[in-house]
């Protein structure tokens, strides 16, 4: 999609502080951080949100990044303990119409979410 901001970070055409990168999936820290640690994992595929997903290949993809990321963390940011959400919609707060999953860790979170 020539105008997804995240499509564009996936391409290199837009800069990011990209922690992952395979030819399905990148990762990068979100330039409007909620938590200490907040990494945005995506598709490389434009995929708008959850419901549009071909097959469920995606999914495995995006929590294969997400191991890896928690997995290769020297800091010991994760040890704790860590949230992956997903916004799906604009009543479920979803802002960029490009797949995506938070990953957030660095501070005790709370329940309900919001």
């Amino acid at each position: 999609m020539p105008d997804c901001i995240f499509c564009k970070i996936a391409s290199g055409d837009i800069k990011a502080d990209i922690v992952y990168k395979s030819e399905k999936v990148v990762a990068f820290r979100d330039v409007n951080p909620q938590s200490p640690v907040h990494i945005v994992v995506i598709p490389v595929e434009h995929i708008e949100k959850p419901g549009d997903a071909k097959n469920s290949a995606v999914f495995a993809e995006i929590f294969d990044a997400i191991n890896a990321i928690i997995s290769t963390d020297a800091s010991g940011t994760f040890r704790d303990g860590y949230r992956v959400v997903v916004n799906s919609g604009r009543a479920g707060g979803q802002t960029v119409w490009h797949l995506h999953f938070h990953l957030l860790a660095g501070r005790q979170m709370l329940w309900p979410p919001g």
